[in-house]
């Protein structure tokens, strides 16, 4: 039965067939000429996989990250990080770097930080002389911090698959996401300098205290949810509700920026959304469920460790198979196909859950701004004008900074796990 469902699998994708139809038609196939369980268990199994009440926060993070982006605080954002890093040279490189770690941590979203930060600062930073692929590569690289800075929709779907505590997960991801955002900021003062890319000038008329007072009302709702989850207030999912509700208090009556009638075109952007996911999370539970039936998990778990039980060996083995996986899949598709399997080999070796589930995220984010799948780099490309191979060179110093930090987290696992 397992070579059914895994030839059927590949098949399918080789094809092009939506993971989320690829994972449902692999599992009836599987079931249907090999197997003896009836093949009702497939849409039982896939109910079974949605009633869940941690997956609410999936639709109510979404809709938090819609209202926020029609606040229209990426404007807002990218004044504040030009206050504070506009003066070093790159100076909009680093705009982008740092604004786009702020707005990661309110969308958590990896195309929606590209998409908000891009279309403000690559047309900026064309018309200041930078190469319209390096300006889309900065962007491109940068809004992957929004998958991993939280609150971060691709920790809520690991921490549910994984039952795992998605509060634990946001606390351990706020340091890394810090190291990275700094990584990157090493990159674009390297290349600047390299290419002779000074700062921006400062702008007297731009009045600090008013830019800080503006953009803060954006910033104090990952602090609200942080804070809330953490302090035992709300949960994971409560605290999205709240982040919903902030959002519209901030985008209707302090921006001005959201009206009544523009709420139906972020619900129904929300709707389409959410149903891709949980349909794509509800086929996962029916091809995990034959897997797991199957043994797979404990099968890899069992041949990797007969190659080596080193935890730090067996992180870089999984990185190349998460880079990989990353760059070839989506983030949400990468994670339900890849966590029931490495979650009996990292519980055989002693890893901990929110670490690993920490650094896949981390490896996966790689994937939005690598070819040939990389969301962010059309995005990108789009925005500066640009070829898809002409960005792709210019992310590989950003992919280095990427790979640097997860070397050194494997290093030291410590640094995730700080605060946890």
């Amino acid at each position: 039965m397992t070579e059914i469902l895994f030839v059927a699998l590949f098949g399918l994708l080789l094809l092009g067939v939506p993971v989320a139809f690829s994972l449902g038609i692999a599992s009836v196939a599987a079931l249907h000429f090999a197997s003896p369980i009836p093949l009702i268990i497939v849409p039982q199994k896939l109910f079974n996989g949605l009633n869940s009440f941690p997956f609410l926060a999936i639709p109510l993070f979404l809709l938090a990250g819609n209202i926020m982006a029609a606040a229209q605080i990426s404007e807002r954002l990218v004044k504040l990080a030009g206050l504070a890093l506009g003066r070093y040279p790159g100076g909009l490189a680093q705009m982008s770097t740092g604004a786009s770690a702020f707005f990661g941590a309110i969308s958590g979203s990896a195309p929606a930080t590209t998409s908000a930060i891009g279309s403000i600062l690559i047309p900026s930073m064309v018309n200041r002389g930078y190469a319209p692929a390096f300006a889309g590569a900065v962007v491109a690289s940068s809004g992957a911090l929004g998958l991993i800075i939280p609150p971060s929709l691709t920790m809520v779907i690991y921490g549910t698959i994984a039952d795992v505590s998605i509060g634990d997960l946001f606390i351990a991801g706020i340091l890394p996401g810090i190291v990275i955002a700094l990584a990157l900021g090493v990159a674009n003062y390297l290349l600047a300098k390299r290419h002779g890319l000074a700062g921006e000038p400062v702008n007297p008329d731009v009045k600090a205290s008013k830019v800080i007072a503006e953009s803060s009302l954006a910033l104090i709702m990952p602090a609200i949810i942080l804070g809330g989850i953490y302090g035992g207030i709300f949960t994971p999912t409560e605290s999205a509700a709240v982040a919903c509700l902030y959002g519209l208090i901030i985008g209707m009556f302090v921006y001005r920026s959201i009206t009544i009638k523009s709420l139906g075109p972020i619900f129904i952007n929300t709707a389409i959304s959410s149903a891709i996911v949980m349909y794509l999370m509800g086929t996962a539970n029916a091809f995990s469920y034959i897997i797991t039936a199957e043994q797979v998990p404990q099968a890899v778990a069992a041949s990797i460790l007969g190659f080596s039980s080193n935890p730090s060996l067996i992180m870089v083995m999984i990185l190349v198979l998460l880079l990989i996986a990353g760059t070839f899949l989506d983030n949400v598709a990468a994670l339900v196909l890849l966590v029931p399997t490495l979650g009996a080999l990292i519980a055989a070796v002693g890893i901990d859950p929110i670490y690993f589930g920490v650094f896949t995220v981390i490896a996966l984010a790689v994937g939005n701004f690598t070819p040939p799948v990389g969301l962010n780099l059309f995005i990108a490309a789009r925005l500066s004008g640009s070829r898809m191979e002409d960005i792709s060179k210019s992310t590989l110093p950003y992919i280095g900074a990427y790979l640097v930090v997860l070397a050194l987290l494997i290093l030291f696992p410590k640094v995730i796990t700080l605060f946890v």
